[in-house]
């Protein structure tokens, strides 16, 4: 299988690189700077592209068989809302102009929800992240009315971060609409389990048009 990556050179792009390449896949890496993506036996395929040009992006993406992009605008960038959905909306139109079908995006854990409520809309919800969580509910919502792509959209616990010291252990649950918590009622997930997960769903597609999470 064929797969686009955006974002390749992110914290999370980064390791879905690596399960891709470990598990065999033939990826397309495409980042701003594809200079900064790790290349080894000439795997992956590198493309320089900016997000916010569909036509260049539907390019560079053509002739995969799906697209996973792990975008992400910035966590300081002050405008990253407006930039996020921006970017978001201009992926999913290169993804439609190309003619690929399944489109898989890492979204944000503020848009699961805990006794009815989404985590993004709580009081004690971080301020200096809650621009971006919002913007990544917000497009989630958004690609709930699209019909023509094939899509998913993953959202990672709410604890996922370089911390998570597990690394990989293939092991996690998933759900759709709420945090998985443990037994301790953390929400918790290393980045390489994070990989682990989204790879799987590429190779079994269960959550067609569907969000799911995953946690230990």
């Amino acid at each position: 299988m064929k797969v686009a990556l955006l974002g390749a050179t992110g914290f999370v792009g980064s390791h879905l690189l690596q399960e891709l390449l470990s598990r065999g896949y033939e990826v397309t890496a495409i980042a701003r700077s594809a200079e900064k993506i790790p290349v080894k036996d000439g795997k992956p395929k590198t493309i320089s592209a900016d997000v916010t040009d569909p036509k260049a992006l539907a390019k560079a993406i053509k002739g995969n068989d799906i697209v996973l992009s792990a975008f992400n605008a910035g966590w300081s960038n002050p405008n990253i809302y407006d930039d996020f959905m921006k970017g978001s909306q201009a992926i999913q139109a290169a993804v439609k102009a190309a003619g690929v079908k399944r489109y898989l995006v890492i979204g944000g854990a503020g848009s699961l929800f805990i006794n009815g409520n989404q985590i993004v809309d709580g009081k004690d919800f971080p301020a200096e992240i809650k621009g971006g969580a919002t913007a990544a509910r917000d497009y989630l919502n958004l690609l709930k009315k699209e019909t023509e792509l094939d899509w998913t959209v993953f959202s990672p616990a709410i604890e996922m971060h370089s911390g998570i010291k597990t690394g990989r252990t293939g092991k996690y649950r998933t759900e759709t609409e709420s945090p998985v918590f443990d037994s301790n009622g953390h929400s918790k997930l290393s980045v390489e389990d994070l990989a682990v997960a989204v790879v799987d769903e590429i190779e079994n597609h269960k959550f067609s048009r569907q969000r799911f999470t995953a946690g230990y």
